[in-house]
Formats: structure tokens, sequence, C-alpha cells
């Protein structure tokens, strides 16, 4: 009786598939930003939208809701996109989980490109740092932001967060608009990332907190097989957030990004494993010669 395997090069080219993505979005967020300090001097991009990045966050439509639903109106700076957007991603989430933070947030995907370097630097050490027991309470410092960034917003109608953003300071430090508090929480975010996977999400991004809530109730979740499992831990190894994946049957955990890393199309050596599906999973999954146990 042995075990189906997964081809080495397909799990590549899953891998390339996602960073592909990733790097669409940062190139076209920047474009953005470019453009719209561009299109203030008269000058633009062709086929680049002018909208400020405030316009094509959807968490301005988060923080927008409070003011829509008393007066009708968005919080200044903010536009109907981000309220749009912020349904769109909503829908998203609500099927896949927090897809928009492990694919698209270029913030995400900043700290992601750094931690290449730290993890070539730190080899095994890379991403355990600070021990389990503290980091599982220091997680929960986001919702806290969140609270804050809500309460904050609503009680001034400005856009509080967007002196202490780092994803605006990333995009806009040539304007002379970014406060520098922005800078310092950019220059953490970006220097922390060296030792772990993306500390900025995991302790700090309040959007990521209220992606973060979908995960308990998300349609299509990560699952794992326990009858074809392994045991290996190479789920958990790849998990940049430090999720047991190996210990769960489904993976509900708030700080998951649906990045697949886990799962067997990249890091599981066993086919249909670890997997994003709804419903369980067939009985019969290891194989003798060509024929199916």
């Amino acid at each position: 009786m042995k075990v189906k395997k997964i081809d080495v090069r397909e799990r590549r080219r899953n891998g390339r598939l996602r960073l592909t993505v990733q790097i669409i979005f940062f190139v076209l967020i920047a474009l953005i930003a470019v453009n719209h300090s561009l299109a203030e001097a008269g000058y633009e991009i062709p086929l680049i939208g002018s909208a400020s990045l405030h316009a094509v966050c959807p968490f301005g439509g988060v923080v927008s809701i409070y003011q829509y639903a008393v007066s009708g109106t968005f919080v200044k700076k903010t536009h109907e996109s981000a309220f749009i957007l912020m349904i769109i991603v909503g829908l998203l989430t609500v099927t896949f989980g927090p897809v928009f933070c492990g694919w698209i947030c270029p913030m995400g995907s900043a700290q992601e490109f750094v931690s290449r370097i730290g993890r070539k630097i730190f080899g095994k050490k890379f991403n355990g740092f600070i021990p389990s027991k503290y980091d599982r309470w220091l997680r929960y410092l986001r919702y806290a932001v969140l609270l804050w960034v809500i309460y904050m917003t609503a009680v001034t109608g400005k856009l509080i967060f967007a002196d202490y953003d780092p994803y605006y300071a990333l995009f806009n430090f040539w304007t002379g608009e970014v406060a520098i508090s922005g800078f310092i929480i950019l220059g953490l975010s970006l220097l922390l990332s060296l030792f772990m996977e993306r500390p900025f999400c995991k302790y700090a991004c309040p959007y990521g907190a209220v992606q973060g809530v979908f995960n308990l109730f998300r349609i299509f979740s990560i699952k794992r097989n326990k009858r074809s499992c392994i045991s290996c831990g190479k789920c958990d190894d790849a998990c940049p957030m430090n999720i047991d994946v190996s210990e769960r049957g489904t993976v509900r955990n708030h700080q998951c990004i649906s990045c697949m890393k886990c799962t067997s199309e990249q890091a599981c050596p066993v086919a249909a494993t670890v997997e994003l599906r709804t419903g369980t999973f067939k009985k019969t999954l290891l194989t003798e010669g060509d024929k199916t146990i």
C-alpha cells in the first residue's frame, strides 16, 4: 500500500500562480498611486485610473459604514468605490475566506517579499522567534486596533487610520502627505518581516481583523483528511500564520489568509489530504498499484 504523491513540478506551478497574482496587484496599486500624483500635476498614464488609494481600499468602506448609516455620506477622502469594493471583497471572503489578505493586499505581499530574505538568513528559526504562549494573545491586538479605528473615525468623521497606515505610506512616500507615524509603522513592519511572516497582518491590521472573523463561517474552508494524513507536519511548517493545520479537521483559525500554502497543491505531499473545499472527503484515498482501496 502506498500514498499517492503530488508531482513537485505541479506544486511549483501552483505556488507561482499566487505569486503572479500578488505581483500583478502590487504593480497595479503602485501605478494607481503614481497616476493619482501625475493627474494632480496635469499628466496621466493611459488606461490607469486616477483614483486615490483611499478610493481603491475596501477598508475605507468599513470605516464609512457608521457615517453612511447616519447621514448617507462617506468619511472624508473615501469614495463610493470603497463601499463597492468592501461588498465585493466581503462576498469573496464569505465564500473562500480572506483571499484578499493572502492573494491581493499589496501590504501583505510587501511583507512576504521581504520575508524571503529573512527565511534565507535564519532558516528554520525564521517565523519562530516569538514563543507561542505570547504569540497567541498578541494576535488579538488587531481587534483592539479595529475597534479604536472604527470608534475614532465615527467620532471625528475623518480617516484616522491614514496617519498610521503602512499601506498608505508604502504607496505615497514621495508625496509629502504621509505622517511620520505611518513611516515608522511601515519601517517596523518591513524590518520585522525579516524575522517573521506578515507581522503587521498578524498583530495590527484592522482590516485583517475584519477578514479573520469570516473564517468562522466561510463556505469553502481548508480541510484536512485525517484518514490519508501521514502526520509529516509539512502543512504546519508552510503556514505563514503559524496555524497548526495538522491538528485540525477544518481550519477555523481567525488568522488564516487562504494562501493555500498548506494544501496538497503545495506543501502537503499526499493528494487530496489538505484542500480548500466544502463537505467531507471521500473514504478511499490510498492506492495500491493502480487500484483505489
